[in-house]
Parts: C-alpha cells; sequence; structure tokens
C-alpha cells in the first residue's frame, strides 16, 4: 500500500471569497478559490477543503487526515467587533478613571479612518462603546509611577462591584488599574477575586494582556479583549473540534496579526491578537517571495472584493506597528502595518450631486456586483472590468462562475451612464479610473508621505482583483516594476500556509534623560538586560508550548523611544546579547537617524531630551515546510479562449484589440506585450498599452514598461 501524502493547508477567509492553498510534500501548490458564506464561515472552509479533494480525486471527508499543517486567517475578531455581537462586558478600575476609555484620549472620532470618514466635523462619530458606562465599576485604590502602593485596595469594595457586574448580566471583566504594568499586584488580586466569585466569567488583567505606558490604550485593549474573549474562544475550540472529528491530526494555527501563527488556545486567550489576521497573511507571504527573487523593498497590495489594502516591506521585513487602530480603538497588540481603503472589485459605483463616487461602500459576495446574479443592482467595480472587456465572463472562476455581462451594462446605463450622459464604455471606464486613482494616492501617501522614494520599490499586486487594475496604479505611482505573484489569487492564503509561529512581549519601564548628549549616562545597561532576560525567557517558553524548537527560534529587540515632550514613539532595533553604555549610543543614533528620515532633520529636538517608553521583543519559532516549486490554479476549464478581444480604455485609447492568453499556458521566460490579457482561473491580469510581462522563473508574472514601446 502506498504511503499517505501529507498536506499543509493555508486557508483565509476574506468578505468575499475563502481562499486557500494546498501544499504537498514535493512543493507543489494548488490555488483554490469558493465563494465566502457569511451565514457560517466554517462552511466556506469546508466548500474549499471539497475543492481540494476534487483536484486530488479523494474521497470526500477525506483529506483532513492527511494535514500536518492546518493555516488559518480569520477574521471571527474583526466581524464580533463591527456588528457589535460580542458579551456582554463590565470594566473594574482604579476610582476616578472610569470615563478613560469614553474619552478615548480624544482619538475615538478619527482614529482607525478613512480621510472621507473625518474630514466633516459635522459628520464625526465616537465609535459605540463596546461597555457602557454602568458597567464600568470603580474601586480605591492605587499605585503610583514607581510601583509603590499609596492607597491599599479596598478588597470588599472589589467583592460589591463584582456582584453588581454579575447581577448586571456580565460574562467577561476586565480589570485594568491606574500603573499595573509597575506593580500588577492589586490587579492579580482583583483577578483572584473575580475567579473566585464567578469562575465561568471570561477574564482581561491588563498587566498581563497590555503592561505598557498609556492608560487609556491599556484600558481599550483590555475591554476589547474581554468583549470579544468569549465569542473567538467559543469558535477556536468549536472550529478545533469539528476539524478534530473530521480527522485532523496535524497542527492547527491562527494567523496573527502581528506576523505569525498562534495556537487556538493563545487565540482564545488573546482575542485582540487576530484582528487583522487576513491582511497580514498576504505582506507575509510577500516577504518570504522578497527574499526569494531579490527585491528587499516591496509595496504589498491586496485588491479583494471589499478593499485595498496595503503593505510595506523595507529591508526584507514586513513594517510592524506596536499597535492596531480598529473601528475607533488603539489596540496594544503588535501588527504588521497594513492601511486600507474601500476600493475593491465589489465597490459601489454611484451618481451623486452630479459627479461619480466608486466606494467605500461594497457590494461584497452577497449579493455583490450585478453581473453575479445573486441580486445585486449597484453596479461596481468588478462590473465596469466585465463591461470594459478586461474579465472574460465566462471563465471567471476559470470558468465554474460565469457572469452576466447584460445585467452588468444594464445596471451601468441606468445608474451612471444614463443620469452623467455618457456611454456605457465610458461610464465603465470612468469607474475604473477612479478606482486606479484612488489606489495609486494612497500608494503615493504611504511612501512619499512618509519620506520614501516610490523608485525604491516594487508593487505585488495580489487578492482576485489585483491582477486587473495594478498595470494602471503602479505605473502612476513611478515604482520600479510591478509584480502579480503566481499564488496572487490566494496570496493571504499562502501567507497562513507558509507562517512560522510568532510571539512578541513588552514592558513598560520609561526611562529618561533630561539632555540629549547625557542620555548615554543616564540610562542603565543592566535595567535593559535584566528586562530583556524576563522577555526572551517568556517569549521562548510560549513558542517552545507552541511546538517550535530551541535551535530554531530567533529574537528581535526593540526599544520605544521618543523625544521628551512627545507623544509619538520610534520602534529602533537593539543587538542581541549583553548591552552596555556603547550600545545604549548605538540605540540613540539610531534613532536620531531614523527620526531625520522619517521627519527631517529640520525636525530633530535634541533640546528636549530623550526617552524610552517600553521594551520589546519579537520572536519567531521557524516551522518545518516544504518549498514551493510549483503552482497549479485549481478549477481551470478548458472552454473557447479567443486570440483577442475588444477592450475599453478610456478616451487616451479608446477600443483597442489585446490579445489573450491563458495564465496556465505561459512558461518561465514569456513575454507578453501589452494591450494583453493574461487569465488565470482566479484572477485576470492586464498589461496595458506601452507595457510588456515576463514570467520569471517562480511564475510570477513581472510588468514593465515596454522600452520596444510595443
Amino acid at each position: 500500500m502506498a504511503a499517505a501524502r501529507r498536506y499543509s493547508v493555508g486557508i483565509d477567509i476574506g468578505g468575499t471569497f475563502t481562499d486557500a492553498v494546498l501544499l504537498d510534500e514535493s512543493g507543489t501548490a494548488r490555488l483554490l478559490k469558493t465563494p465566502t458564506t457569511p451565514h457560517d464561515p466554517s462552511e466556506g472552509v469546508n466548500n474549499a477543503l471539497a475543492l481540494a479533494e476534487q483536484e486530488l480525486g479523494l474521497a470526500p471527508g477525506s483529506i483532513l487526515s492527511e494535514v500536518e499543517f492546518f493555516g488559518l486567517g480569520t477574521t471571527v475578531a474583526t466581524n464580533a467587533l463591527i456588528e457589535r455581537k460580542g458579551v456582554t462586558t463590565g470594566i473594574i478600575t482604579t476610582k476616578g478613571f472610569g470615563d478613560a476609555i469614553l474619552m478615548q484620549r480624544a482619538h475615538g472620532h478619527w482614529i482607525g479612518r478613512e480621510l472621507h470618514e473625518i474630514m466633516h466635523d459635522s459628520q464625526r462619530s465616537v465609535a459605540e462603546p463596546v461597555v457602557p458606562r454602568p458597567l464600568i465599576r470603580e474601586v480605591t485604590e492605587r499605585i503610583d509611577y514607581r510601583g509603590e502602593v499609596i492607597v491599599t485596595l479596598d478588597e470588599q469594595e472589589v467583592r460589591t462591584q463584582v456582584q453588581a457586574l454579575l447581577d448586571d448580566g456580565v460574562r467577561a471583566i476586565a480589570v485594568c488599574l491606574l500603573w499595573s504594568f509597575r506593580n500588577p499586584a492589586h490587579e492579580q488580586r482583583v483577578a483572584a477575586i473575580v475567579r473566585e466569585m464567578a469562575p465561568e466569567v471570561y477574564l482581561s488583567i491588563s498587566s498581563e494582556l497590555a503592561p505598557v505606558l498609556g492608560e487609556y490604550e491599556r484600558t481599550a485593549t483590555t475591554a476589547l479583549n474581554a468583549y470579544l474573549g468569549p465569542a473567538v474562544r467559543d469558535y477556536m475550540t468549536k472550529l478545533d473540534g469539528s476539524l478534530r472529528d473530521r480527522g485532523l491530526k496535524g497542527s492547527l494555527r491562527i494567523l496573527d496579526s502581528g506576523g505569525g501563527v498562534i495556537t487556538p488556545q493563545r487565540c482564545g486567550e488573546t482575542a485582540v491578537s487576530v484582528l487583522t489576521s487576513g491582511p497580514a497573511g498576504g505582506v507575509l507571504a510577500s516577504a518570504q517571495l522578497a527574499r526569494q527573487i531579490g527585491t528587499p523593498n516591496v509595496l504589498t497590495t491586496d485588491m479583494g472584493g471589499t478593499s485595498f489594502d496595503v503593505g510595506m516591506i523595507t529591508d526584507y521585513e514586513p513594517v510592524v506597528q506596536t499597535y492596531q487602530e480598529v473601528n475607533g480603538y488603539r489596540v496594544l497588540k503588535p501588527a504588521v502595518q497594513v492601511t486600507a481603503i474601500g476600493a475593491g472589485g465589489g465597490s459601489i459605483a454611484r451618481v451623486v450631486g452630479g459627479q461619480l463616487v466608486v466606494g467605500p461602500t461594497s457590494a461584497g459576495s452577497v449579493p455583490g456586483p450585478v453581473c453575479y446574479r445573486r441580486g445585486g443592482t449597484e453596479p461596481t467595480v468588478t462590473d465596469a472590468d466585465v463591461v470594459l472587456g478586461i474579465i472574460d465572463p465566462a471563465y471567471f472562476l476559470g470558468g465554474s462562475f460565469e457572469l452576466d455581462r447584460e445585467g452588468a451594462e444594464r445596471a451601468m446605463h441606468d445608474k451612471i451612464a444614463a443620469p452623467l450622459g455618457i456611454s456605457v464604455q465610458e461610464a465603465a471606464a470612468g469607474i475604473k479610473a477612479i478606482a486606479d486613482h484612488r489606489m495609486a494616492d494612497l500608494l503615493d501617501t504611504l511612501t512619499v508621505g512618509h519620506g520614501h522614494d516610490p523608485r525604491d520599490f516594487v508593487v505585488f499586486a495580489y487578492g482576485g482583483a489585483g491582477g486587473s487594475h495594478c498595470h494602471r496604479f503602479g505605473a502612476e505611482l513611478g515604482a520600479q516594476s510591478i509584480i502579480v505573484p503566481a499564488t496572487a489569487t490566494v496570496h493571504s492564503a499562502f501567507g497562513a500556509v507558509m507562517s512560522d509561529l510568532h510571539v512578541s512581549a513588552e514592558i513598560s519601564d520609561p526611562m529618561h534623560s533630561a539632555t540629549w548628549h547625557g542620555a548615554v549616562d543616564a540610562f542603565d545597561p543592566d535595567r535593559f538586560n535584566r528586562h530583556f532576560a524576563e522577555l526572551e525567557a517568556e517569549v521562548g517558553k510560549e513558542l517552545l508550548e507552541g511546538g517550535a524548537t530551541a535551535d530554531r527560534i530567533a529574537v528581535a529587540r526593540f526599544a520605544e523611544v521618543r523625544f521628551r515632550m512627545q507623544s509619538k514613539t520610534l520602534s529602533v532595533p537593539l543587538e542581541a546579547g549583553r548591552l552596555d553604555s556603547d550600545s545604549i549610543a548605538r540605540l540613540l543614533s539610531s534613532f536620531e537617524t531614523q527620526f531625520v528620515d522619517l521627519y527631517g532633520r529640520e525636525a530633530l529636538f535634541l533640546g528636549a531630551g530623550v526617552e524610552i517608553v517600553s521594551l520589546r521583543v519579537q520572536a519567531k519559532g521557524v516551522l518545518d515546510k516544504p518549498r514551493v516549486r510549483r503552482v497549479v490554479s485549481a478549477g481551470a476549464g478548458a472552454g473557447h479562449m479567443p486570440s483577442s478581444r475588444p477592450v475599453y480604455l478610456g478616451a487616451e485609447h479608446g477600443l483597442v484589440g489585446a490579445d489573450v492568453v491563458r495564465g496556465n499556458d505561459l512558461r518561465p521566460g514569456d513575454r507578453v506585450h501589452g494591450p494583453a490579457v493574461i487569465e488565470h482561473p482566479g484572477t485576470t491580469i492586464f498589461v496595458g498599452p506601452g507595457q510588456s510581462a515576463v514570467i520569471d522563473d517562480l511564475e510570477n508574472t513581472v510588468i514593465n514598461n515596454d522600452p520596444k514601446g510595443h
């Protein structure tokens, strides 16, 4: 009997499609895509697994027994927050500070929002509180900034307030006391009382979850974790149990926001760690690809059905920020930096006040674009691509999901063309141009606006709609080149299957120097060494428990540094090993360089002195995975393929004849001159006039301006 083949699976549940990658021992990666099922996301996962079984000729329900690693990118925490489906939650905090999470340090009206949402004062609003004021209870206690107890905890008052919360029906309690990160004794005692009185209540403690400076942010992080924790924990328990019941014997790991995967149990304990799980996957997959092909600086662009997500890779590493901004809250958990706007394939186009507006509202997967035949009535970006001739309605998802071009044209005429007095093709071209310009503007803001030259970057374009639009927004940005990865249609899922274990830990022990030149002497290296030893022991223990081996753990150190009297910090890396005064000098020099690169030398504030707010470690446990050697797009139908078709490219080029090529027929070294359409089962790549595309050795499509002018 032949030995069973072992597989690794990566799945990303998006707003419109559920993407999957099936990687076998030989390095063959199969790409799978199925519509998301919003009523029950697990159904979309099952559908993706069923597609894999069909591709491999396996019996239904049999593949899980052959899976060694199952990586999942999930929106369960994000959806629960957006839809306000968390549990009834209470907060216990220091007397006099109950309004911290409601005041939000005046950030609530703009944090995590797009420009159009904050540009008009009269339309601004803060997010609905996840914990209403009556469920915020204050207790008598006080610890000062040095960690010394100046008011003893009133335990009887704690019991009274806990009972009041229980009487109000809370299912989760967040404990966040002042300066608890310097001395957690009072928080630990409150937690012990809660566990004694109500062991079934979900408990979130700030000194364990986010032991860092920032009263509002720490409270928000702890409260959100309590609010979302039960839903995420229950989802993970159910998912793990369901997969085990159906034969999964391998490890299940969840893609977190910070750049790796964590165990389902850890996910249930730190629900806020997966708030931006899905978008992080594409950036991680891009970082791995960047190392393979030698492109150190990359702008990652993920254009799906709902949004356009942009990340950045510098020197082969994803840019990671120390916090997340989600739904009006700032969360103190590291996250791969991803900026999103409502510009996806499902973005709805409307005429407002005689002007054409595209997005941010999306038709999602249900009802979806008009051409999906699922009840959508508003024309979208995808409808425009169909009308323009870029997308072949008969070959969408490899021919398994035929689109309705006539329906898209009718909606385009009735809702856009007729009100504006233009043709249907002009309306579709206008929709595409607006979407492309919005995406190019975001890329420009994230590069030039942060001190980077776009010409130093390569654009990676992925997501189901990325290939249809990158020729325009990438060229408008002026990037070196545009690369559509071979895994573009399921790139975030590829990140989930190829990611390693990831853990981070941080501690606030503020240190300051009144003068810049005296900082080396003011900062005690032994203080750094002591904290880093504790943090590294903590993350090492967690990685070993998660399945890593000691010889494959890598740890990076960072300090959060700022000039005194400023609020924003910069994450500055520190060297490994024992630190001394020379290490501190190098740290300060790196901070100065980083500050100048970002803000300019004129902004240097040396006269203010300097402070170090917190110390942080990021640790990675490398997991064994096959090297990807071949990519197969599953579901490719045969069907009729024309050698060319008309594509309308707006007033500049008009109606042109574009060559049509099936991506599965292209081999490394093949070149396609624009205008041309390269059709893959899961995505369509458009090569514009004056551009050419070449297939590289890893089957990626590399688009450049064609020097021959083809």
